[in-house]
């Protein structure tokens, strides 16, 4: 094999693309940290990217609120990622990165649900530092891999909307900051860019505080701003992935990802002055996500890369979070100053599902009624650019 050729198309990022296919992945998966730049050849080394993503998610049946039946409450949104990594010695670099690991953005034209909700999303950005040691074999190389993250939640809620509510108004903020960890060993033979990699990342549970705005029920009605609390679990997760050269100028690459979405069965959120005790149901099972791609050494300046998704969801009949399937590509273009552009698109595909644990849900008068709601599959799109450099 040409093991230059190898080594550059190993440089290109393809992993980096095949993300795109996993910022819309079961639960509330966005982004993942850039460790793979500590495996990078240079004494420094820059990476940063931005994902845009417009998912597609309309109601087909919604008996609570009828009203938005073939409205799309998902909202678009922007996952940033960021890393720089420093050769210490020969065999010890460690990289500094930051990337949104979980997110969720919803909006409604109208009140939705019993608590008339308008606007609910929050953000969850990590901030993490790994280094890995690296041990040279008779054949190849192993990497011994570890590092921690701080993990900074801010959460929002806009509800008590007039419309279809018996809720007065309400606006809560709330945020919050928690620490974890990752482990992980590689093998690599660079000659023919082969490389596999086990990582763990540790899971965290989220207790934020912050304030609600809302009225008492006074006549007329006042405003008041009070304490507010929430409270929920992230999970753990375990990633293989793995890439060989295939041929001169050709590389393939693959990742199979666990993540234990059993442990968040509810988002919690608790106003105790006006009696608010509201929980978003989950659930979930575990989250299985598998990619797989093709990447090629057109020239010495250009490389490009195929790839596809699947994930298959994690609902429960909870909530209505289905399945994906994403397809996509993305070229990398080396620059006169050593540095390198990325752009990268992919279109996504999220399955029909519905809910199924609220055919008996009070309403009121000792009444019950069915109120499980279903959204119809849609087509999404990603776009992605990044730039990097090194010396």
């Amino acid at each position: 094999m040409d093991i230059l050729r190898l080594k550059a198309l190993l440089g290109a990022g393809c992993f980096s693309f095949a993300l795109i296919g996993s910022v819309h992945a079961g639960g509330f998966s966005r982004g993942t940290a850039d460790t793979d730049i500590i495996f990078e050849d240079g004494n420094f080394n820059m990476r940063t990217s931005v994902t845009y993503v417009a998912p597609t998610r309309k109601y087909s049946v919604n008996p609570l609120n009828p009203y938005l039946v073939g409205v799309n409450y998902s909202d678009a949104y922007a996952v940033p990622s960021a890393a720089v990594k420093f050769k210490l010695t020969d065999n010890l670099s460690c990289a500094g990165t930051m990337t949104e690991s979980y997110g969720g953005d919803a909006s409604w034209p109208r009140s939705s649900g019993p608590l008339g909700k308008l606007s609910e999303n929050f953000t969850m950005y990590e901030y993490g530092v790994t280094c890995g040691v690296k041990y040279d074999l008779s054949k190849g190389r192993v990497w011994f891999l570890g590092g921690i993250y701080d993990e900074v939640t801010n959460y929002s809620l806009d509800a008590g909307a007039a419309l279809g509510s018996n809720f007065a108004p309400l606006n809560v903020r709330l945020n919050d900051s928690n620490v974890g960890w990752r482990a992980g060993v590689a093998y690599e033979i660079p000659e023919i860019a082969l490389r596999a990699q086990l990582m763990y990342r540790s899971g965290v549970s989220i207790k934020a505080s912050g304030e609600a705005n809302t009225f008492a029920p006074t006549n007329p009605p006042t405003p008041i701003t009070v304490p507010a609390t929430g409270d929920a679990k992230f999970p753990q997760s375990v990633e293989f992935k793995a890439q060989t050269g295939v041929a001169p100028g050709w590389l393939a690459y693959g990742s199979v990802k666990w993540t234990n979405w059993s442990v968040t069965k509810q988002l919690n959120l608790q106003v105790p002055a006006i009696g608010l005790n509201n929980g978003n149901d989950y659930f979930w099972r575990d989250g299985w996500t598998v990619t797989g791609g093709i990447g090629h050494k057109f020239n010495d300046w250009l490389s490009g890369t195929v790839f596809a998704t699947w994930d298959r969801g994690v609902s429960t009949g909870w909530d209505l979070t289905g399945a994906s399937y994403t397809l996509g590509t993305g070229v990398s273009m080396k620059d006169k100053m050593g540095g390198e552009l990325r752009f990268g698109v992919a279109a996504v595909y999220l399955a029909s599902v519905s809910e199924t644990q609220y055919s008996n849900y009070p309403v009121g008068g000792g009444n019950f009624a069915n109120i499980n709601r279903s959204v119809d599959g849609g087509w999404g799109y990603a776009l992605s650019g990044g730039y990097s450099f090194k010396w």
